[in-house]
């Protein structure tokens, strides 16, 4: 039995040729669809393997911030701009489900397609003001929306209710609880398939190649004739639309909404960190962030209560994502492979027989070369000899 000194070496091998192979896969144009539907099939059996109906409302939860911080990505990850207020998007969404559902009696998911239409159109707004801003002062205007509409919807008690809260008509009321956390899973599960799919294909365009010309050199994609301005707004605004359809459907499913939570900073900043964790250059980056994040946020809550204790580990979480993992956990573990896998050298081993026949092929190139260069020498001799004498003989 090879003790774990041997074992260590077989496993990084094989640790690379997996990495190897699924690069390989990738490259081709169908190969993240692939991936994207495995991904997805993989994460259907979480009803099965869930204890309880509390574990499996976690599990929503998880996917609904996977949803979220997808979405989010498609703006912080491919333009650079983070913002800490698309939450005032996601809550945007959820009162307007809410409201359109209590006040028209539409259809529940004609309600969140609706609203995130809406407020879509009110992204470009707010963003055609924003985006007018780089940096820190992008992030603090992100921050003044989220705490404008928080006051806004606690003081407006004869629309959203207040700090009181507005319950939402359940669409499925005949369902018990379980049900219907088994049924919003499948619901989010399908609502993450788009959102990946969304991601991908604005990645391989044109359009995301020039976003991401403006997250590495804005002005120099600006002096090269790229319309900054626009790119910047319209990806703004298709990721606030699904960041809407996130918070819509959260409405359908929790059923009781909050300006304090609907609202809620802390909130915002954690779903930058779970794409920051996973890391926004890649497409499942957001997701491993959000199942790390968001599972972490359920046994904090499950353990310690209302305690800030949670407040505390994210900020701790924060501070070690942007020191030790700047580019997410995926790049880092693929560095980590890298690393443990055999190195490649700059030199190409050869065997002693393959030495040895380059050596006769260098001594029979060279043979060949000069008997070659003494025939043609041999034929001018005798041809400037021939010239001479017929010279003579003309003489």
């Amino acid at each position: 039995m090879p003790n774990a000194s041997e074992s260590s070496p077989a496993l990084a091998v094989s640790g690379t040729r997996l990495v190897q192979s699924l690069q390989r896969a990738g490259s081709g144009r169908s190969g993240p669809f692939v991936a994207i539907l495995v991904v997805v099939a993989v994460l259907s059996l979480w009803p099965l393997v869930a204890g309880n109906p509390y574990i499996l409302s976690a599990g929503v939860i998880v996917l609904n911030f996977a949803v979220f911080a997808t979405a989010w990505n498609l703006m912080g990850g491919l333009t650079g701009y983070v913002s800490l207020g698309h939450i005032a998007f996601f809550g945007l969404g959820s009162y307007g489900t809410g409201l359109l559902v209590i006040h028209t009696g539409i259809n529940s998911f004609v309600a969140v397609a609706a609203a995130a239409v809406v407020v879509g159109a009110i992204s470009l707004l707010v963003g055609w003001a924003a985006l007018r801003v780089r940096g820190a002062s992008f992030v603090i205007v992100t921050i003044a929306i989220v705490l404008v509409l928080l006051l806004v919807f606690q003081s407006w008690r004869s629309v959203t209710g207040g700090s009181s809260g507005l319950v939402v008509p359940r669409p499925f009321p005949d369902l018990l609880r379980p049900e219907h956390h088994r049924v919003f899973f499948y619901i989010f599960l399908g609502l993450l398939l788009l959102v990946l799919v969304s991601y991908l294909v604005v990645d391989r365009s044109r359009f995301g190649q020039a976003l991401k010309a403006i997250r590495e050199d804005e002005d120099k994609a600006q002096s090269l004739g790229i319309p900054t301005a626009r790119l910047k707004l319209a990806a703004f605004g298709i990721s606030c639309f699904l960041t809407a359809i996130a918070g819509g459907m959260y409405a359908l499913w929790f059923g009781d909404l909050d300006p304090i939570f609907q609202f809620d900073v802390v909130l915002s900043a954690q779903i930058a960190l779970m794409a920051l964790l996973g890391g926004v250059r890649y497409l499942f980056g957001p997701l491993v962030g959000a199942i790390v994040v968001g599972s972490a946020l359920e046994y904090f809550l499950l353990n310690f209560g209302e305690t800030q204790f949670h407040l505390v580990a994210t900020g701790l979480l924060l501070v070690a994502v942007v020191l030790f993992a700047p580019d997410g956990v995926l790049a880092l573990v693929a560095q980590l492979i890298r690393r443990l896998g055999p190195s490649a050298t700059s030199i190409r081993e050869v065997s002693a027989a393959e030495v040895r026949a380059q050596q006769d092929e260098r001594v029979h190139a060279g043979t060949t070369g000069t008997a070659e260069d003494h025939s043609v020498g041999g034929s001018a001799v005798d041809s400037s000899r021939t010239d001479a004498s017929e010279r003579r003989s003309d003489d």
